[in-house]
């Protein structure tokens, strides 16, 4: 392999979405140098559809990262959310309960505003690579190589950063006489629409019913995205737009039906709902981040948060170790990691049992469920529980 294609870094990120950019751009504030590969295109990183909410935390990364112009600009504040069943809704009022609120602010603007930095800072970004390999990730000095326009690089580097979600190649780099699996899967699906109408509620609602779940949000004034809990073997197909909406509003309470504005769908997808967690996240000089290490249901908004979480702790654990000789936080990088990804794991388990309706439930299971609805629409103690879970636990 010549030398003109072969370059060293000291972090090789693998995976060009929210948490590998983030991790970079916060990387390249300390000094740390870094290089951002991704197996598809900008547009098509851009074009995905994804949460919109962010955490206290991530809201502080973004901060930290100099990228929080326009999301302060243009975002909504929610110190609350509704949730709903038996036709009527409750607030859990996070401002109350925790002394503070998440935002909204989609996915796609969240990896624009961090491409749109990373370009001003010169940062290398290499799109559309193929046959992305990890070398040497359990020696002292790793490397990768990757294939693109026909022609074969190679990044030497210090530690390498798998944030490539996951289908990527980081964790199957981690032998399977190392790594442990964990993972449940759910019977059923979310059908989401994108539509260009304004949302029915100021604030998200969740609501539980005797036909399933449903999930009312939003990306800004007149953006909306909407969820309905749908089988598994369902295709975005067999669901007009008519029959999403006349789904929709038999679920939701009928004062927010009435008000409900209708309209074409800009996309319409079925996401499968699954937990999954795999130990340890670290092997070697490869940490694993965000989708490549962890899936949780969208109940909660906790993927994209959780996947921020693990650039917090991976972010400060290379700055301790290039700033001050110090690898305690890349060395416990790991166990810092999984310890929060599993309460967030829990909270996201928690919240899908209590909301949608199972084909295995019994009489039994159903009344349990709504007694866990009504405790927590009337106790304080568990509304402050969910909201300190909802706002994001603390780093």
């Amino acid at each position: 392999m010549s030398t003109a294609q072969r370059r060293r870094t000291q972090v090789a990120i693998i995976g060009g979405g929210p948490s590998g950019l983030l991790l970079s751009q916060l990387l390249h504030r300390r000094g740390i140098d870094s290089i951002v590969i991704e197996r598809r295109s900008k547009e098509h990183v851009l074009a995905r559809i994804r949460a919109g909410i962010l955490e206290s935390g991530f809201v502080g990364l973004m901060r930290e990262a100099g990228i929080a112009e326009r999301m302060d600009r243009e975002c909504f504040i929610h110190e609350g959310t509704m949730i709903a069943y038996d036709n009527r809704k409750f607030r859990v009022n996070f401002r109350e309960h925790t002394g503070t609120d998440v935002v909204v602010y989609g996915q796609t603007e969240v990896t624009r505003d961090l491409y749109e930095a990373r370009e001003k800072m010169g940062g290398a970004i290499d799109f559309n690579v193929d046959d992305v390999q990890i070398h040497d990730a359990n020696g002292s000095a790793p490397y990768l190589t990757y294939e693109k326009n026909g022609t074969n690089h190679r990044i030497d580097c210090d530690f390498i950063a798998g944030c490539d979600g996951f289908h990527g190649v980081s964790r199957q780099a981690i032998p399977l006489s190392v790594r442990h699996e964990y993972e449940k899967t759910y019977p059923f699906g979310w059908l989401g629409v994108l539509s260009e109408t304004p949302p029915v509620h100021e604030e998200l609602i969740y609501a539980n019913s005797t036909r399933g779940f449903a999930l009312c949000s939003m990306r800004n004034a007149s953006l909306s995205r909407y969820y309905i809990q749908c089988a598994l073997n369902d295709s975005p197909d067999d669901w007009t737009d008519r029959m999403f909406w006349d789904e929709l509003k038999r679920r939701i309470p009928e004062e927010d039906a009435d008000r409900l504005v209708t309209g074409p769908s800009v996309e319409k997808s079925i996401a499968p709902l699954r937990s999954f967690v795999t130990e340890p996240m670290r092997w070697g000089r490869l940490f694993l981040c965000g989708d490549a290490a962890h899936i949780v249901p969208p109940t909660g908004a906790k993927g994209l948060n959780t996947a921020a979480s693990d650039v917090h702790y991976l972010y400060t654990g290379l700055r301790q170790f290039y700033e001050d000789g110090d690898s305690d936080g890349i060395d416990r990088y790991s166990e810092r990691a999984l310890a929060r990804v599993w309460k967030a794991e829990r909270f996201s388990w928690n919240t899908t049992n209590l909301l949608h309706r199972f084909p295995s439930q019994t009489e039994f299971d159903l009344k349990m469920q709504r007694a866990e609805l009504d405790f927590l629409r009337d106790s304080r103690d568990a509304q402050k529980v969910f909201a300190q879970n909802y706002v994001g636990l603390p780093y």
